[in-house]
């Protein structure tokens, strides 16, 4: 029986990452802890503006004589929803457009297993330029996108019409400001962790980005080492985040997120890692899958950890389930030091 359609884009698109860590690297004389996934947040607007919850994995400890740890990363996304519960009137969603987050930073060791996380971002929303790309990649992997072929190629459209009748829309935005997060972790040893984590509302974009409140968010990490080639981590959040703006009649304030990955090392200094990230929904009753559904996600990629234990990662984000509130493709990119 053939595998339905968007699981075996899945496949196709894991190919390139399970294939690439046999194209080099020289053995590692000596083996420092394998790190766990990378760092996951969605890239939704929809979702991103309701929830501070994100995946956190396993902090390690910062290498030896340092007590700073250092990231960067660029995500770039590309996203399509339209959703109608009828022809003329009715409930409406439109999500065109393509996402820009870039990320710092950094996590200080305070002593005892006990650290201090904080990252602030720049964030833009574009009618961008990837759609006669996707249009292409889409074709030559035999996939249909309907929304896509409805819509004027390379075009923003950011609308939410609710079930009484309110409009609600979007701006692009060049550059702006996203929330500030500031976290407090401490681990549990060598298997477990726990951080509280709050994102403070310092958004400047025009409306519809940022979360317009302040977030309180509770995390807790186990990490399960297989062997030194082999980790997998889970997590879990619960977040609190009051109701504001044009949709607060429809948002909920206590949301869900859990999440399962791996990292592998299957040569030398390359690894692979996978995670995938589930956030319970962040409205009700707007009838409209766009908003109404859960985040499922899948975040995979490929990295290379130098002698120094500098991380260099590439990786891609996919929506798992078509018709939910999810970025249809994400490109991914950073480093740790």
């Amino acid at each position: 029986m053939p595998l339905p359609r968007h699981r075996r884009t899945l496949l196709l698109r894991l190919l390139p990452l399970l294939i690439a860590p046999a194209l080099g690297g020289a053995p590692l004389a000596a083996q420092s802890p394998l790190p766990g996934p990378p760092a996951y947040e969605p890239m939704n607007p929809a979702v991103r503006s309701r929830t501070g919850l994100y995946f956190q994995p396993w902090q390690p400890p910062a290498a030896a004589g340092r007590r700073r740890t250092t990231r960067l990363s660029v995500d770039y996304a590309s996203s399509i929803e339209a959703n109608a519960v009828a022809a003329v009137r009715g409930p409406r969603a439109l999500i065109d457009a393509e996402l820009l987050r870039l990320s710092a930073g950094v996590t200080q060791e305070l002593g005892g297993g006990t650290f201090a996380l904080a990252d602030v971002s720049l964030e833009g929303a574009y009618a961008g330029f990837l759609d006669g790309f996707l249009d292409w990649y889409h074709g030559l992997l035999g996939i249909t996108m309907p929304e896509r072929d409805d819509r004027p190629s390379n075009a923003f459209a950011y609308e939410v019409v609710t079930p009484d009748g309110v409009r609600v829309a979007r701006r692009p935005s060049a550059l702006h400001l996203g929330d500030v997060r500031l976290g407090l972790g401490k681990r549990h040893g060598s298997r477990a962790q726990s951080v509280v984590s709050v994102t403070v509302p310092t958004a400047t974009d025009p409306g519809g980005y940022g979360r317009g409140v302040a977030t309180v968010n509770v995390l807790e990490t186990l990490r399960l080492p297989i062997s030194r080639r082999l980790v997998l981590e889970a997590a879990g959040g619960a977040g609190y985040s009051p109701r504001d703006g044009e949709l607060s009649e429809y948002q909920r304030s206590v949301m869900y997120s859990a999440a399962t990955g791996f990292r592998w090392r299957p040569w030398g200094r390359q690894t692979v890692y996978a995670t995938v990230f589930y956030g319970s929904p962040a409205y009700e009753g707007t009838r409209l899958p766009a908003l109404d559904r859960r985040e499922l996600s899948l975040d995979f990629g490929w990295s290379l950890i130098t002698r120094d234990g500098r991380e260099w990662r590439l990786g891609m984000t996919e929506d798992m389930e078509p018709g939910g509130p999810g970025i249809d493709l994400v490109f991914r990119a950073g480093t740790t030091f």
